[in-house]
């Protein structure tokens, strides 16, 4: 289901919009539209690693359990071949 929202924006961006959406062969809509699901989807990622983080942080505090440098910096040599 969709439902509209309004958006209040100066004159500026909206001849920026509008310009880039008639470079691009899409509506201001679709720009704005995907503008805001990026931006959604971006932060929700931010958020979810945040608390990832939060979690490996106090599991590292009560058990003092940690990858060894040696080990971590092997790995990430693995990766980049």
């Amino acid at each position: 289901m969709t439902t509209t929202q309004g958006i209040k924006i100066d004159s500026a961006t909206r001849q920026r919009l509008s310009a880039l959406a008639a470079n691009k062969g899409r509506t201001p809509h679709w720009i704005m539209r995907t503008a805001i699901e990026q931006y959604v989807e971006r932060e929700e990622r931010f958020e979810r690693e945040k608390e990832e983080d939060a979690a490996r942080w106090a599991e590292y505090l009560l058990t003092g359990e940690a990858i060894p440098h040696v080990e971590a910096a092997s790995a990430l040599q693995k990766l980049t071949l």
